[in-house]
């Protein structure tokens, strides 16, 4: 028997994994009272009509489990949304699962494919999720970096960096942090190069409906060869403006949906059921999706105009709610050193860009969120002007 008081030992298995950059700025700015443009996520409500569809879900008696691959309404209303926007059709009962927000759901495809040893291919900079999920299935990740002007996908590297033992390769298109777009060019040139492998793809399309200047999404499911490899996943979180409810789904061709819920089955079971008949419900409506893009140009255009009356430089914003500035005309600090104080001094919250990166660089760049009130963006870009 162990002593009284005596802490069993542990061994971690993400040793190297501390708190999110995204908690700890977050933290910065409620302490300071400082705008947080920094973790992603809207200030403002999301549409009354969805709160009512909930709201009425509960009252009608949706209150119990659901069925593990979610509500069968909603699977449908995402089959037919995918089929008129990108023409591929996925089965809702065999190939659509209903998940536990994108996070869980990259997670569980990780798991459900990766085997001890195997590589699995990531663009940095890249979400932070990915590498500890990759660890957790005893895989390799294998860091690749996009291209350090424009963040674009550098190929011959991609090709140089593909093996016998690479099992996947995450895209993630719109891309955060950087905000740039895949071109169908782009997709070909994956196309071709994965074509003679046995390569598996994790196409993260939560930003799908926050692509500008009138560029179309490049989603994987446009795709067909690519699609028959490919776990399509995407956030109502983060298109309805309620990251806070976490749910998300996956698209996939049957046998890799089949591999997806073995796991998914064990690791969250149900996703919330009223959430997904009001999500169902509100799906109806393609409207509310479909103007996304220009809310978020509108957006997109008030903070980078902004900026251009402060001493920081915006890079191209093609999609998502990202803005990536350089501050290298501000202060040769590093990165996180800089946006402790913006967030002390100044009263804005942003976060270092090398935050992105398995080996961090130091390239004089911080990204904004402008997923925000209009007045929340005035006040951040009034303070900004101040160094």
């Amino acid at each position: 028997m162990n002593p009284a008081g005596h802490t069993p030992a542990l061994t971690s298995r993400l040793p190297a994994v501390g708190t999110t950059i995204f908690s700890v700025m977050s933290a910065l700015a409620q302490q300071h009272g400082a705008v947080n443009l920094g973790q992603g996520f809207p200030d403002f409500g999301c549409d009354a009509r969805l709160l009512d569809a909930v709201n009425q879900a509960m009252r009608s008696g949706h209150n119990q489990y659901a069925p593990m691959a979610g509500v069968l309404a909603l699977r449908e209303g995402i089959s037919e949304k995918i089929a008129t926007l990108y023409g591929r059709h996925y089965h809702p009962d065999r190939e659509i699962t209903i998940t536990a927000g994108a996070t869980q759901a990259i997670l569980t495809a990780v798991m459900a494919v990766v085997r001890p040893g195997d590589e699995v291919i990531l663009l940095d900079p890249c979400f932070d999720s990915y590498a500890p999920n990759v660890a957790l299935a005893g895989g390799i990740a294998v860091h690749v970096p996009l291209a350090p002007d424009t963040f674009a996908p550098d190929f011959d590297r991609i090709a140089q960096a593909l093996s016998p033992r690479t099992r996947l390769i995450i895209v993630n298109t719109p891309h955060n942090p950087s905000g740039t777009v895949w071109s169908g060019a782009d997709m070909q040139r994956l196309t071709d190069l994965l074509r003679p492998t046995d390569v598996l793809v994790i196409g993260d399309e939560v930003y799908e409906h926050m692509v500008y200047d009138s560029v179309p999404h490049q989603s994987i499911a446009r795709w067909p060869e690519l699609a028959a490899r490919s776990f399509v996943v995407s956030s109502f979180g983060k298109t309805y403006h309620v990251t806070g409810w976490k749910v998300g789904y996956v698209a996939a061709p049957a046998a890799m949906t089949a591999e997806f819920r073995k796991v998914h089955q064990f690791n969250v079971f149900a996703v919330n059921t009223p959430m997904q008949h009001g999500l169902a419900d509100y799906l109806r409506g393609p409207q509310h999706h479909l103007a996304l893009a220009a809310f978020y140009q509108r957006k997109r255009d008030r903070f980078a105009q902004g900026l251009q009356g402060t001493r920081l430089r915006p890079l191209p914003c093609a999609g998502t709610y990202f803005q990536c500035v350089d501050y290298s005309g501000v202060s040769r600090e590093d990165d996180n050193t800089f946006c402790e104080r913006l967030t002390r001094e100044i009263g804005v919250a942003a976060i270092p860009m090398s935050a992105f990166y398995a080996q961090p660089i130091q390239q004089g760049l911080i990204r904004f969120c402008f997923a925000k009130e209009d007045a929340t963006l005035t006040l951040a870009l009034e303070r900004l002007c101040l160094l």
